[in-house]
């Protein structure tokens, strides 16, 4: 079993919910299944899918409820944003019920988010949980290991399952297995989505501007849509960890670019199993924007398992500087330039002129180790 970088029991509290996020199939199961297994409190262990349990809770009947749970000291439910009136439901737990615990799984963050929000405001701890980072990869690899396989997962991405198999074709069958089974699933599932293929399309169309500005009317031209719903659907594909959006950073200068944002995968092999691209690196046209993704992803995972509070922007002026990201923690701003083969690279004047106290590094293959870590 890979380690996780998240305890459970760093996060558990009397009285409060324990709700993790994270996509389908990264582990979050796996993660509470593994803390059941040494804790020493009386468990119960439901899961949204159980309709019995999920009619029951839905009803808010402390009375019920009481009888669902017995002694129990620890209330765990799966997937608990199918289940209706879920906020509401454990609000009854936690405000009626003394010294008990709640772990609360949701592999989609806006119907969980939406149903727990307001009800459960003081009495929840969040907790993301992403595709394998390499902060975990490094408690059981050394970093010789980790970079040798980098090309690895710059195509098959760092789901657990992946990452976990021997042969390539193995990957490419579990991962186009996940995008197909898992990733269109949560897409039907959307409220008022009909279409699936139409996201599909959409997400397509993403996978190739990584590193690009993207134009969500430019978007709805050629999936013939409006703009309201791209919007609506690029939520939704945001809440349900499939991708990310990097807004433009400006402060100081009237050329600063701010409007348009980009997006990234949270994982590279979904977005190759999206275009059906799992060439070796040596033969692609796309290497800069798997490695810009990657770096993303993999600081935007250090960052949160880390608990370092951090803003994300981009900075690019209309005379085309730009700096693909930009990170605000602290009061201080620091400045990251993401090169596969690292070229001289000048410093853009623009950017410490008008930020002084800033900071600017290239990372590439050759120093990202401790830029992920």
């Amino acid at each position: 079993m890979i380690p996780r970088a998240i305890k459970i029991e760093d996060s558990l509290e009397k009285n409060k919910v324990i709700i993790i996020y994270g996509p389908r199939q990264v582990g979050k199961t796996t993660l509470v299944n593994d803390f059941l297994s040494h804790t020493h409190l009386k468990y119960k262990l439901f899961s949204g899918d159980q309709l019995d349990f999920a009619n029951d809770f839905s009803k808010c009947s402390l009375e019920l409820i009481k009888k669902l749970l017995g002694d129990t000291q620890l209330l765990v439910i799966d997937e608990a944003q199918k289940i209706e009136n879920i906020g509401r439901a454990i609000k009854l737990v936690v405000d009626n019920i003394p010294n008990i615990y709640v772990i609360a799984t949701g592999s989609s963050s806006f119907d969980l988010a939406n149903a727990t929000d307001e009800p459960l405001t003081g009495r929840k701890n969040l907790i993301t949980l992403y595709p394998i980072a390499t902060i975990e990869l490094r408690l059981i690899h050394t970093q010789h290991e980790l970079e040798k396989n980098l090309n690895e997962y710059l195509i098959y991405g760092t789901y657990p399952n992946i990452i976990t198999y021997k042969t390539n074709e193995q990957k490419q069958n579990r991962i186009l297995e996940i995008k197909d089974a898992y990733l269109i699933k949560d897409i039907l599932e959307f409220h008022g989505i009909k279409k699936s293929q139409i996201v599909i399309n959409l997400l397509k169309l993403l996978a190739f501007q990584i590193g690009s500005e993207v134009s969500t009317s430019e978007l709805g031209k050629t999936l013939g849509l409006d703009n309201k719903t791209i919007m609506r659907y690029l939520e939704l594909l945001e809440k349900s960890f499939v991708i990310f959006r990097l807004n433009g950073f400006s402060r100081n200068l009237r050329k600063e670019v701010s409007k348009m944002g980009k997006y990234y995968f949270y994982d590279l092999g979904i977005r190759n199993a999206l275009i059906s691209n799992f060439n070796d690196l040596n033969t692609r046209n796309d290497v800069g924007q798997l490695w810009e993704n990657f770096l993303m992803a993999e600081r935007i995972k250090r960052n949160s398992y880390k608990k370092i509070a951090t803003n994300y922007y981009f900075w690019r002026t209309y005379d085309q500087k730009e700096i693909d990201l930009i990170e605000e923690r602290g009061g201080k701003l620091y400045g990251y330039e993401f090169k596969w083969n690292k070229d001289k690279v000048k410093t853009p004047k623009d950017w410490l002129k008008a930020y002084e106290n800033a900071s600017y590094e290239v990372i590439s293959p050759k120093n990202y180790f401790d830029f992920v870590t």
